[in-house]
């Protein structure tokens, strides 16, 4: 065990200098000179996502993964000022958290609604990457209202049997464990009759199929849940109050995908605007006025969001679930612009590229310039995590005020509701 000894009575002087021996210490040598030399770029370089992996559990081990967690569970205990310091010595070194749905989605109802059992069972190993997650919400005819869902799980003793089909899982090709939105009582309204659960995705019953999306990768999958037996320690939660529980994932998850400074991505798909004035240099476009201040107006935002975002990430909570909705309506819309950029930079060759498209979609992702690819998995960025428009609606209702949207069937019984 090579946890960092710093604690809540540490001196922020002290927090940096424990960290940086502890990166003398451990980060291996090459990864250290080509942060000194080359920055991120340089890293990736010297270090395959493979050899990162195999040496990840030191960095977890450390709680430096997760500094404000409990020691029990693989933190440190530190508080956010803390934590901040912690960080500022390891950004040059571009150690991301692995099982970022483990840490943004998975974890904060497993602290708010868990049993102290299941958390010193799924946390430890899920910040290890140990054990991978990715979560089973969305339908085919429940999407942007989740609530409707239909996939049922029904109790058997000290099991529950759940049987339904899940889509747009996100890694689930390669994840060990989900948490799963099912209904247990559809004699209720529908946020009233769902229960929460953690789902063995190497269980009997469970068919994940990888669906290929338009930049030729594997990101997205469709579940099959087929009379999957749980037991009943897998529960999270009362039975019938999922609604409440999920919605721990949903702002977490949120946050997430909300960019920089709330530990978790900075895009999802493509590059940052540091990436693009280095390839706009490449390129010799930095001489186009229209393109100038194109970059010039996103990099400004980019960094705004950055800024807002390092605020509520400091505010330890206080600023309540409805920022997550906010930064995550602007980031996937800014991250769009981003990513039409960088495909702007390339010109005719953004539309026209060496490949050969007849060997196979493998072949045809593979010749396909990063830019494009970022550029269209960015497509996503206002659909995942809540479509932008059911955030605008949080937005509206428990922010401003506003009125609910007409809906007649609210308080009907969930099998008395219309479905597609």
């Amino acid at each position: 065990m090579t946890r960092v000894p710093i604690d809540r009575s540490t001196t922020l002087d002290d927090v940096r200098a424990a960290v940086r021996d502890w990166v003398d210490a451990h980060v291996p040598d090459p990864w250290r000179a080509a942060a000194a030399q080359g920055g991120r770029a340089a890293i990736r370089a010297v270090r395959p996502r493979a050899d990162y992996e195999a040496w990840y559990p030191t960095f977890a081990d450390s709680g430096l993964a997760v500094p404000t967690w409990p020691v029990e569970y693989s933190g440190l205990d530190l508080a956010i000022e803390q934590a901040r310091a912690a960080d500022d010595v390891l950004a040059p070194y571009n150690l991301g958290r692995l099982n970022p749905l483990g840490i943004n989605s998975v974890a904060p109802p497993l602290f708010n609604h868990g049993t102290e059992e299941q958390r010193l069972r799924f946390l430890p190993p899920l910040v290890r990457n140990e054990e991978k997650w990715c979560q089973l919400l969305s339908e085919p005819g429940a999407g942007s209202d989740l609530a409707s869902l239909a996939t049922r799980a029904v109790r058997d003793g000290e099991e529950w049997v759940i049987s339904g089909q899940k889509v747009w899982t996100t890694w689930a090709h390669f994840s060990d464990f989900a948490i799963c939105l099912t209904r247990t009582d559809p004699d209720v309204p529908k946020r009233k009759g769902l229960t929460y659960f953690v789902v063995d995705l190497h269980a009997p019953g469970v068919d994940v199929r990888p669906l290929r999306h338009i930049g030729g990768e594997i990101d997205f999958n469709e579940v099959y849940l087929d009379e999957v037996r749980v037991p009943d320690f897998y529960r999270i939660g009362d039975a019938g109050d999922g609604w409440r529980v999920a919605n721990a994932t949903l702002t977490g998850e949120r946050r997430m995908v909300s960019g920089g400074g709330q530990g978790g991505f900075d895009r999802i798909g493509g590059s940052g605007m540091d990436a693009i004035i280095r390839r706009a240099a490449e390129l010799g476009r930095t001489t186009d006025p229209h393109l100038r201040q194109r970059i010039a107006a996103l990099y400004s935002e980019e960094q705004i969001r950055r800024w807002t975002n390092q605020r509520v990430a400091d505010s330890g909570g206080k600023a309540g679930p409805a920022v997550a909705s906010i930064g995550k309506i602007h980031n996937g819309a800014m991250n769009q612009r981003i990513q039409l950029l960088a495909t702007d930079l390339l010109g005719a060759n953004a539309t026209a590229w060496e490949g050969a498209p007849t060997a196979g979609p493998e072949a045809w992702a593979d010749a396909m310039p990063y830019e494009v690819k970022g550029m269209l998995r960015s497509r996503a960025n206002t659909i995942e995590g809540g479509t932008t428009e059911v955030n605008r609606n949080i937005l509206g209702e428990t922010v401003l005020g506003l009125p609910r949207e007409p809906d007649p069937f609210r308080e009907a019984a969930w099998k008395d509701v219309p479905r597609s």
